[in-house]
């Protein structure tokens, strides 16, 4: 893997942040298309994105350093090597989703069709951000038992994944969790029955999936919640695919769409 893409000097370019640049990018083109198709400002819009962008690397980052408290007590500089990796994503999700509620009232914008228009957004930048997890090597998965054939061996120095053993590839497994959860997205949107059932897709079907990946998750920096059955983000995920079951329910009588 090559987590460093490139070094001129003292500049270093992460393949990490290239490949979260090149998902923002992308879903901003889809964000603006949808939203002039549905007939709302998607300057405005691509705006809201943009601060998205930032309250989901905080939050994201926040999360992460919490979980590796007593690694950055000792080197608090590094709290801000947002390059390098460590983002958790329930923190960037949450605080993502902050900055929607926040400046939609600002510029009064509907929240749940905004965020609607949004979320393919968020899963197509999902997915090219687990592929730059992939090549940093972060969210590594566990030993691979007997000839895994889709096995992943890291040798490369500067990954962060443990080297020379075949691992579970487990960014690749989430990168196809978004990539499934964006095709579903895709296909739906123009069919769907009440506002905000983009928002609910999202978190059933994520919640779902990342609880799966995270069994075969070899890094423990997240935490568990019970050791080793109930990591912390399936502890978040029994949460997330509730509320998404509960505001189904909920707006599919509130916000229903006249066909």
């Amino acid at each position: 893997m090559y987590p460093l893409l490139l070094k001129l000097g003292v500049l270093k370019i992460h393949t990490y942040g290239v490949m979260i640049v090149i998902g923002f990018l992308f879903g901003l083109y889809l964000i603006y298309k949808e939203a002039k198709r549905q007939g709302l400002n998607p300057d405005r819009i691509v705006d809201i994105s943009f601060w998205g962008l930032g309250f989901g690397l905080i939050g994201g980052r926040i999360v992460y350093i919490i979980t590796r408290w007593e690694y950055f007590s000792q080197n608090l500089i590094e709290i801000f090597y947002f390059w390098e990796g460590g983002l958790v994503f329930y923190g960037g999700f949450l605080g993502g989703v902050l900055a929607f509620y926040l400046f939609t009232k600002k510029y009064n914008l509907p929240f749940l069709k905004t965020v609607d228009i949004a979320l393919p957004s968020l899963a197509i930048a999902h997915f090219f951000g687990r592929l730059g997890c992939f090549f940093a090597g972060c969210c590594f998965g566990l030993p691979a038992q007997g000839s895994l054939p889709w096995a992943i061996t890291f040798n490369n120095p500067l990954t962060l994944a443990p080297q020379g053993i075949p691992l579970h590839p487990t960014q690749l497994y989430d990168a196809l969790n978004a990539l499934i959860i964006f095709t579903v997205l895709m296909l739906t949107r123009r069919k769907k029955k009440f506002i905000g059932q983009q928002l609910c897709t999202y978190m059933i079907l994520y919640s779902i999936g990342r609880s799966i990946v995270e069994a075969y998750r070899g890094d423990t920096i997240r935490g568990f919640v019970i050791e080793p059955y109930l990591s912390t983000s399936q502890f978040i995920s029994i949460f997330i695919f509730a509320a998404g079951i509960y505001f189904w329910k909920k707006w599919s009588k509130e916000r229903a769409i006249k066909q």
